[in-house]
């Protein structure tokens, strides 16, 4: 028996570090499962920690619905060695998001997916998404349009994704023919965000849909309602904290 520790007793296993951060992130894994905006167990979520190059991602070919928080992988972009890990991440999650956030460090948390809407808005010639209520004008000015999608991304397309996202203020990039990617400075800000996007993208694709003239916002309102959005006080923490609450009723074991 090795000295200081009882018969028959040992110490309980640790919960890996990083707590909070591992079940937010756990949480919004599970509630874009259940919005349906994630595709079969593609897509990724990442969440810069401490102050460096280090982030929680989720486990290769782990369907969404079944991300818990001690299931997250700790990476850090600045090592090389990552892909080659026994538990190593997908790719394509690799090759992008290791790249923002080496590159980024505004960028703390990172969401990619395929959502049907703005999927479909990425595949349009013009991929603009015009002020024509307030979810749409949430974003007026602060979207960054790839059109030059260039396969999967891996390693050298995740850094060309990269480089396109320097500018702070833009924290939604629709990548052209390949879906959406958004930022956040934490896991509420940015699934926020996310939501309200593919709401956004919804709106005016089924707008689009009627053939009919849409009402455009002039540029004026479209901006002063972006800003007031901006600065509206604690929404993205709230609808997170709900989220978590919901799934803890359920007695869900997404923070196991």
């Amino acid at each position: 028996m090795s000295r200081g520790r009882a018969a028959g007793l040992e110490r309980p296993a640790e919960r890996p570090g990083h707590r909070r951060e591992r079940t937010d992130l756990a949480a919004a894994f599970r509630w874009t499962a259940r919005l349906g905006l994630h595709e079969a167990v593609a897509n990724h979520f990442s969440l810069a920690v401490d102050d460096g190059t280090r982030f929680l991602i989720n486990p290769s070919q782990v369907h969404f619905s079944c991300v818990t928080a001690s299931s997250l992988l700790l990476l850090d972009a600045a090592d090389p060695g990552a892909p080659d890990r026994p538990d190593a991440p997908d790719p394509t999650a690799w090759g992008l998001h290791g790249a923002v956030h080496r590159r980024c460090p505004h960028a703390r948390c990172v969401m990619h997916v395929h959502s049907m809407f703005a999927t479909v808005l990425s595949a349009l010639a013009d991929s603009s998404l015009p002020p024509i209520d307030q979810n749409t004008a949430t974003f007026y000015g602060r979207v960054v349009i790839d059109a030059q999608f260039g396969g999967l991304a891996f390693a050298a397309e995740g850094e060309r994704c990269a480089a396109l996202l320097a500018d702070p203020k833009k924290k939604v990039m629709i990548m052209g023919n390949h879906g959406v990617l958004v930022l956040g400075n934490s896991v509420g800000d940015a699934f926020n965000r996310l939501y309200y996007f593919e709401r956004a993208a919804e709106t005016y694709v089924r707008a689009l849909q009627t053939g009919r003239p849409l009402r455009v916002l002039p540029h004026d309102i479209a901006e002063k309602t972006a800003r007031e959005l901006e600065d509206y006080p604690g929404q993205a923490e709230a609808h997170l904290a709900a989220i978590r609450r919901i799934l803890e009723r359920e007695n869900s074991d997404y923070a196991s």
